[in-house]
This record gives C-alpha cells, structure tokens and sequence, in this order.
C-alpha cells in the first residue's frame, strides 16, 4: 500500500462512515473504479484466507479513528451518559435482587439512554461476532457493493416517504414541533403523556431540559437562577469539542426526546445497523431510517445514528486491533499513522457538518447519491 493509497482510503473512510453513504461500500467501489494495485486490494480483502490482508487491517485502524472522533466530538454527552449509567446500575442490582426480577432503576434522561444504547447495541454486536467474515466474504465484492448501495438509495428514500406520510396522517402533532421543524409522534410530549404504545416517558422526566437530575445539584436553573431564551436556565458551561454552549444545550433537548423511545424502539432502531454488515448498506443510514420510521425527527434520528454506531466502531476496531501487529501490519505502520491522522480529522469534520445539516435537511440528497453511484456502478461492473 501506497502512501497515496492510504491518504486517498483514508478520506473515503473519514467522510463515508458517517455520511450515510456506506463506507464499506466506497471501500470496495473506490479501488475497484480505479482498478490495478487499488482493486487487487479488496479482491484479496474478500477472500476466506484474509485475515491476513493488509487491507482489511488498514481499515480497522481507520474505524478506530472514526470512532475516537465521535467520541471527542461527543465527549460532553458521553459523560452524561456514562455516568448516568453508573448512578442506574447500582440502584438496578439492588432493587432486581430484592424483586428477584430483572428491573431497572432509571431516574432521568441520561440514565435511560445509557441503558437503551446498550440494549440497541447487543443485536449488531453479536450478529457481527458471528457473521462479520462470511457477510465480508460473501458480498464485499464491486457488483455486490453497487447493488446494495442502490438498495441503500432506496432505504433512504422509503424513509423520508414514511415520515411524510406520518406528518400528512397526524397534522396535529407535526404542529407542536419546534420551529422550522415539525415532530413525529415519538418526539413531542403530548404524545407520551397520552401514553401512545412504545413512547412513554419514565418517571420523573418532564417535556423540557432537565436541570435537576440526581447529581447535578450544582447545575443552574434552581429559583432565581438566571435565564437565556424562552425563560429557560441560562448555561454556565464552557463550549466542549469545537461545540457551542447552545450546542450542547440542544443536545441534552434532543436526549429528553431519545428518553422517551420504548426499549423496544431502541432495539428495533439499533439492530437495523445489521444491514450495515453488508458492503454497500450504510450505517448511519439505515439506523437514522429506523429512527425516522420510528417517530423520531431528522435531527434526534442522527443524533442516535451517532451514538449508537460509536460503541460498535469502536467495539469492531479493539476487536481486530491485534492484526495491526501481525503479518497483515507489518509493513504499513507508517500508512496507518498517516491514514489515522487524516481519517479522524475527515470524520471529525464530518459529523461537525452532519449535525447541524439534519437539524434542518433530509436524507434525500444522500439517497440520490447512492441510487446514482450505485446505477452507474451496477453497470460498469455486472
């Protein structure tokens, strides 16, 4: 592998893995378009002896990269999310062994999107644990790749056509979206309170940003405390990974609505990352699919995307790791230090113009891409 092989491979993983676009798929299409050394690449990649592949080791690196990107980028939230886990667990163990019945202890907003994330997580690791070479083997090829990326054209277009027929059916819940953007069931409070199946909100949590939750005594908006905009607790926090206070104010917002997906939505939506084993299906794609189908705005569907597919990049990438220092790494180190460095600054950037992008567009410019790129593809390599 090429210096220029590994910059230009870098790029592709950096934009493509959070674009939903399917990076895996422009992995394999890429190389294959330009052909020579490129393609031999992911022909020795898909056969059953490749664990050995240079290649394929190349791209565990890059996947990591990505993965510790949306993890700095959403570092703030992480560590909501992370220590709400560890104030739910302890109260969980102690209240299911009493009950001598699995229960959970969810108290706020972070502690019950922790515990979704890691139940919306198990289906796709596990699946990937067992079927990641044969899926790799199978259909990490450039005909396979352009037929899937047209079929992940298609999932996003079914998509955004399910959310608009939901908005035409319920005109009633798109008006009590927030401005410039209508809601879907799943994302507005009277909803929940109603207690439509599959989104009802835990105890405790109420239709605007909490302030209160357990630990955060500290955290402004108790009587008297100051206020910025509609009459709500003025933020006394510094901007965190190139993220405004108002960011991240919209953040915790967006995590209110989460919280108030069913753990079976969360599941549901989660295990849709599955397709994301096949070359060409996008993960973010079809887990913000998921998410629109399952009542969730343009902006929390992404947001979701995002925390949901860290723990499984990450996860793919520690797992492969040791390759790096095998046979297959031997002679790339200085490529994957580049490709890393170049990748996570591509994929930082990435995820910086994604979110704000679904705060006001669609995913249809993504799925005229895919079913254009995907066609042209099919064409040239059938």
């Amino acid at each position: 592998m090429t210096y220029l092989q590994a910059l230009v491979i870098a790029l592709v993983q950096g934009v493509t893995e959070l674009f939903p676009v399917s990076s895996l798929g422009h992995s394999v299409l890429i190389p294959a378009w330009i052909g020579g050394s490129w393609q031999t690449m992911v022909t020795q990649s898909s056969e059953q002896s490749s664990e050995s592949s240079f290649y394929l080791a190349y791209i565990v690196a890059l996947h990591c990269a990505t993965a510790l990107a949306l993890a700095w980028f959403f570092r703030a939230d992480w560590i909501r999310i992370i220590r709400g886990f560890f104030r739910s667990l302890p109260r969980s163990v102690r209240e299911s062994m009493q009950d001598r019945r699995l229960r959970l202890a969810v108290a706020d907003k972070d502690e019950r999107l922790a515990w979704m994330i890691i139940f919306a997580t198990i289906p796709v690791g596990l699946t990937g644990v067992l079927l990641e070479h044969t899926f790799r083997v199978l259909f990490a090829k450039p005909t396979a790749a352009a037929v899937f990326l047209f079929i992940n054209g298609l999932i996003l277009l079914g998509a955004e056509a399910l959310r608009r027929s939901a908005l035409r059916r319920k005109p009633a819940v798109a008006a009590a979206g927030r401005p410039a953007q209508a809601f879907a069931p799943a994302g507005t409070a009277e909803t929940a309170a109603a207690g439509a199946p599959g989104h009802a909100v835990a105890q405790g949590y109420s239709a605007t940003r909490l302030y209160d939750s357990p630990g955060a005594s500290s955290a402004p908006g108790g009587p008297g405390a100051p206020t910025s905009g509609a009459g709500r607790p003025a933020s006394h926090r510094k901007p965190a990974s190139g993220r405004d206070v108002a960011d991240i104010e919209e953040a915790e917002e967006s995590d209110t609505r989460l919280a108030r997906l069913s753990y079976a939505d969360g599941v549901l939506i989660g295990a849709s990352q599955i397709l994301a084993l096949l070359a060409g299906i996008s993960r973010s794609g079809v887990t913000m699919a998921g998410g629109l189908w399952r009542g969730l705005d343009h902006e929390d569907a992404a947001r979701f995307a995002f925390l949901l597919a860290t723990p499984v990049i990450l996860a793919a990438g520690v797992l492969k790791i040791p390759s790096l220092f095998g046979e297959a790494g031997a002679h790339i180190h200085g490529q994957v230090i580049v490709g890393v460095i170049v990748c996570g600054i591509a994929a930082y950037l990435s995820v910086r113009f994604l979110v704000r992008w679904f705060q006001t567009r669609t995913l249809t410019p993504f799925a005229i891409y895919c079913l254009i790129f995907g066609g042209i593809s099919i064409i040239h390599f059938v």
